[in-house]
């Protein structure tokens, strides 16, 4: 499959880069007016830039996500893997993994000790919505004067150090055997890397696990408990989630976009594995009431273009749609582990904007 076409780049502006933010961006979502909003993996903030004109954006602003709702503590990171907007909400989700601390190349011993050890930060396991008004992230607003019609901050609810969907998936024929035995991220544990909401309907797709080959997204809705408090929604006797496997070509889900209700999905390796990356076009995603399973020869399932690779740097992490040079919908991407090439200065990093392949209807 041959590299995306690049379109241009946009370059993003920050006011800061406060330990590392730009060598850590992992997500980002684009706003119906016009602002981008980022996260890092290593941080509990999000960031706002706004269109500049000519490619550029800036006016960056920090948002503090303990300021509109409720952390395990503020210090521990969120490993923010995904961002979307929709119907005037910002979500926001963490990995909800566990973690191996890395071989730091000093003292062996100590080297060898700490992998053995898994760690668990709870602000990990969140999924929250967030208002946004006027470009400003906000706890409450009224579209209208219908007290139902109110928008309000709020999170799944936390119990016993994760939340509502772990605790439903602990005991899943697929997923729960990864959960019970704690296994990290990097090595095919569980690990949340991409958001896509449509109304009621929120998907979260998997880096991890990949099963023989088989990467998964999952499928829940939420709706208030309390208030800053959301619980799962039963979808159906009982059911608190799907299940949608996809052949990626034995890769994970790193990201997630909607498109005139087809998803597009980035796909990388899993675990520590340097490789290749590739997006994808599922058709149809919002049809489905039970568990799916998709490969490649169903025709709904399409490898769209690669991803550039550079062993080391540039590691695809977010995606959002753009307007760009006449285009409506271009694909941005925003990297991790930046190459030096991409940042003009301290300050400023260049993300990709690709053009999406024309849709075909063969099969």
């Amino acid at each position: 499959m041959p590299n995306g076409f690049l379109l241009s780049r946009a370059l993003l502006k920050f006011q800061t880069d406060s330990e590392g933010l730009l060598a850590e961006l992992s997500a980002v979502t684009r706003a119906p007016d016009g602002n981008l909003w980022l996260g890092s993996d290593e941080f509990t903030t999000l960031e706002r830039l706004s269109p500049m004109g000519d490619g550029v954006y800036g006016n960056h602003k920090t948002f503090h996500l303990q300021d509109f709702i409720q952390l395990s503590d503020n210090e521990s990171e969120i490993d923010i893997e995904g961002l979307d907007y929709c119907d005037g909400y910002l979500w926001v989700v963490g990995s909800h993994s566990f973690k191996r601390p890395q071989a730091k190349g000093k003292k062996q011993h100590k080297d060898i000790q700490r992998l053995s050890e898994i760690e668990h930060d709870p602000n990990r396991s969140l999924l929250a919505r967030l208002p946004i008004l006027n470009g400003e992230i906000v706890h409450t607003y009224a579209l209208s004067d219908n007290k139902g019609n109110t928008l309000t901050a709020a999170s799944l609810k936390q119990v016993n150090g994760h939340n509502l969907l772990l605790e439903a998936l602990a005991e899943d024929e697929h997923l729960g055997l990864f959960l019970k035995m704690q296994l990290p991220s990097k090595d095919n544990g569980f690990d949340v890397e991409g958001i896509a909401v449509s109304g009621n309907k929120i998907f979260l797709g998997l880096r991890g696990p990949v099963l023989r080959g088989w990467a998964i997204i999952l499928e829940i809705e939420v709706e208030d408990a309390e208030p800053g408090t959301l619980t799962l929604k039963d979808l159906g006797g009982g059911c608190l989630y799907r299940k949608h496997f996809l052949d990626l070509n034995g890769q994970g889900v790193r990201e997630l976009c909607l498109h005139e209700g087809d998803m597009l999905l980035l796909a990388g390796p899993t675990m520590e594995v340097e490789g290749a990356m590739q997006v994808f076009r599922l058709e149809d995603v919002l049809e489905h009431t039970n568990d799916t399973l998709w490969g490649q020869e169903s025709g709904r399932l399409k490898v769209l273009f690669d991803i550039p690779f550079i062993i080391g740097t540039d590691h695809a992490e977010g995606l959002t749609l753009v307007p760009c040079l006449g285009y409506d919908d271009a694909l941005m991407v925003v990297y991790d582990s930046p190459d030096d090439e991409r940042r003009p200065d301290p300050k400023s990093i260049f993300s990709d904007i690709f053009r999406l392949p024309k849709q075909t209807n063969d099969a």
